[in-house]
Parts: C-alpha cells; structure tokens; sequence
C-alpha cells in the first residue's frame, strides 16, 4: 500500500489548494513561478502551500504519465477475477504475484462478486490471452475471469477536487 498517512476525516482544502493540486495533477511538471502565476499567489506562498500539502500527506508523490501505444502496447484490457471459495486465504500472494506482472497497469481488490479487477496493457489480443492464461486460469484459486477489451481511456480529474456543482 501507500506510505501516505490514513485520514479519519478529509483534509480541509480552500479553494486555491484544490486548484493547485488539480494543475499539479494535469502537469506535476509546470515550475513554482507559473503555478503561483495561474492561481494568484505570490511564488513563495504557492512553495509553501504546496509543502504544506506534501507535509499533509495529501499530495504523495508525482509521477509521468506514460503513453503505452509509444512502448509497443496498443491494447488495453480489464481483467475481472473471481478466486474459489476455498482459496481466499491465498489473496494476498495472488494480488502480489499479480503486481509483479509487466503488463499490470493497475489492480484493484474489490467487494462484490469479483474479487480483482486487473488493467492490463498488451501488444495485441494474443498477449491479453497469454496474460490471462499463464497467470489467471492456469492457477487453480481462480474460479473465473472476464477480459473486457478497452477501447478508450481517459484519465479524470481526481475525485475532490472539482469545484461542486
């Protein structure tokens, strides 16, 4: 999991730190001076409320975004995963094992009736179904798995930081 500190009530964020994590967001790459310019602060005011928000454990890290189609994978698939009864004590090494796979863009553990959903990337469909078959059904803790072929993905503002309706 993350090393960011657990929230038992939100962060109280004013309207100029939500701005300033949504341009971090959209550009973690744009400098202190054209942050500070874009949301009406002075330079120094904007490092320190950016700090703040570090310090805060609100924003934890930057990262770049990576365009998968550059690096040859040009398909993209959602992966549902049920594990048998039985197993569930193995989903802990399941969803480790599952990290540790190049072409797991992300992993979620969910509540409901499947149990993982895997973003993968892949060159072509004969990939996804390598995927699917070397580290899904050919593990006998796998009950079922659903691939849904994406065919479009886009990356949303962060939930919280859009200015209510």
């Amino acid at each position: 999991m993350s090393d960011s500190p657990q929230f038992t009530t939100p962060a109280v964020l004013d309207d100029i730190d939500r701005d300033i994590i949504a341009r971090l967001h959209e550009n973690a790459r744009i400098s202190n001076v054209e942050l500070a310019s874009a949301v009406g602060l002075s330079p120094s005011s904007c490092l320190a409320r950016v700090r703040s928000l570090r310090e805060r454990g609100i924003i934890i890290r930057y990262t770049a975004e990576i365009d998968p189609r550059a690096l040859g994978f040009s398909l993209q698939a959602l992966v549902s995963v049920r594990i048998r009864p039985g197993a569930r004590h193995l989903m802990g090494q399941i969803s480790d094992e599952l990290r540790q796979q190049p072409e797991v863009a992300q992993l979620f553990f969910l509540g409901g009736a499947e149990d993982f959903l895997i973003h993968v990337r892949v060159r072509d469909a004969d990939h996804v179904r390598r995927f699917v078959l070397d580290n899904l059904s050919a593990n006998p803790a796998v009950a079922l798995t659903e691939t849904n072929l994406v065919f479009e993905h886009h990356t949303a503002l962060s939930a919280g930081l859009r200015t209510p309706l």
